[in-house]
């Protein structure tokens, strides 16, 4: 039997089912789960370092879609913590809108967590990742600290202008720019191995500009177990071009026999300071007989006279010897080839410490960072003294620094004004022999450069 239907239930037979088609298709209708996509996220790094206590942590960015949504509808929290004590799905936050977002984790202890990272789109569906986050104790004076990452070993710093700063590393021969303000990666590096054509490091430890170029000099000593290191016996040169985040650097000329030039010198005057000894085969370089240089500057007034600034040996090289500067009369010709030649040695009362950072401003006055001699656990006493630059005129102690966090005060950014009342300075330690994280692993040695550091810290001078 065949049935007929009329025209009216005809037409809404039809209309249905090309309503369900549509719908089946996704248009012509309301959304539905089945119409989006599976959300995508990717974070700049998988690898984030914090410190307990820390103001302007270090941040990463998450970037996110979702077919078929607007990325300003998703959410981005995290769902699970590996470690809650060091930092719970709570203290993750996600700020920003659209696309990209940033993700900034307060921590509460120290140690490692991995966080569970989860974006969260239209119809239901969700996408996770792993933010692997490793915290640092907290630190004396935390509001004023930053932490630069990326290398542990901060030796030498060199002011760029506008906040940022040349960060050299004595584990490698990359020179690292840093907006010195704020805690983070470098905004740019400059790997000068083949430049150096150095097979291992330079281990630099001071570096003092003139002009539009940067000094930089390597320790000059052995290395730790006593070895010469070829490498280490250099002193070399920088171009600056532009400044603050714009700053590049370009290779200038380098010098290998500095170190010659001060053991053959003090030969000549009676070996008065024993360089001879201090770079004997196995000798040790940070012992107080020791032979390692940290400081470098000019002369007041000068373009050509540095002074060499030595962590050790102390003169003489006993408990409460005196801090030994050599002036470097010809450093400009040195860079270029020539022999170093050499003015009247200068030692100076530091009650004790030897030279770890020398620096002076445009008004030639001069901040000497000093502390031990030894390699040690960093706990003995560090502090910064004033000076004029003049060899008859004694340093004074300006500021005892504080000793009972991890690292070694190492560098200072730039002399403030000292006259004025209340001038600050920047420091920054090398933390490369600290274990940050409480798992028995130094600085040095981590897998991840996200989670090695150097902290930079703002302190009030008067």
């Amino acid at each position: 039997m065949r049935v007929h239907l009329s025209p009216t239930v005809r037409g809404t037979t039809l209309a249905a089912a090309a309503a369900l088609l549509l719908a089946a298709l996704g248009t012509g209708g309301p959304a539905h789960a089945a119409s989006y996509g599976t959300p995508k996220i990717k974070l700049s790094a998988s690898y984030l370092s914090g410190a307990v206590g820390a103001t302007g942590d270090p941040v990463v960015t998450a970037t996110i879609s979702q077919s078929g949504a607007d990325a300003s509808d998703l959410t981005v929290t995290a769902t699970k913590s590996s470690k809650s004590a060091v930092a719970g799905t709570g203290d993750l936050a996600a700020t920003g809108t659209g696309g990209t977002r940033t993700l900034a984790v307060t921590a509460h202890a120290q140690g490692y967590t991995d966080l569970t990272v989860q974006v969260a789109g239209l119809g239901g569906k969700t996408a996770t990742t792993t933010l692997h986050y490793a915290a640092s104790p907290a630190v004396q004076f935390s509001a004023d600290a930053r932490y630069l990452t990326g290398a542990s070993d901060a030796s030498a710093a060199v002011d760029v202008g506008g906040g940022y700063v040349v960060v050299a590393n004595d584990e490698d021969n990359t020179l690292r720019l840093y907006d010195g303000s704020a805690s983070g990666a470098p905004v740019k590096t400059w790997d000068l191995d083949d430049a150096l054509d150095a097979d291992k490091e330079v281990d630099i430890e001071a570096g003092t500009r003139v002009g539009d170029t940067i000094y930089w000099t390597g320790s000059l000593g052995n290395n730790k177990d006593g070895e010469y290191k070829s490498d280490r016996n250099t002193v070399f040169t920088t171009t600056v071009s532009g400044s603050g985040a714009a700053t590049s650097l370009t290779f200038g000329k380098a010098y290998r026999k500095l170190r010659d030039d001060l053991v053959a010198w003090d030969e000549d005057n009676g070996d008065r300071f024993g360089f001879k000894a201090g770079t004997a085969d196995g000798q040790i370089p940070k012992e107080i007989n020791g032979f390692n240089v940290e400081g470098l500057e000019f002369a007041p007034g000068s373009t050509s006279t540095a002074y060499l600034g030595f962590r050790a040996p102390l003169v003489p090289p006993k408990s409460g010897g005196k801090a030994l500067i050599v002036p470097v009369t010809n450093m400009d010709k040195v860079v270029t080839g020539s022999h170093a030649t050499f003015g009247t040695p200068i030692e100076l009362d530091l009650g004790g410490l030897s030279v770890r950072d020398i620096r002076k401003n445009a008004a030639g006055q001069y901040l000497i960072l000093a502390g031990s001699w030894a390699a040690d656990d960093n706990s003995d006493p560090y502090a910064l003294y004033s000076w004029d630059g003049a060899a008859a005129d004694a340093p004074v102690k300006v500021l005892d620094l504080p000793t009972s966090d991890a690292g070694a005060w190492e560098s200072i950014v730039a002399v403030p004004d000292l006259t004025q009342p209340g001038a600050r300075v920047q420091l920054i330690t090398d933390d490369g022999d600290a274990d940050l994280y409480g798992d028995g692993t130094q600085a040095k040695d981590l897998d991840h450069p996200e989670w090695q550091k150097s902290r930079t810290t703002w302190f009030t001078l008067n």
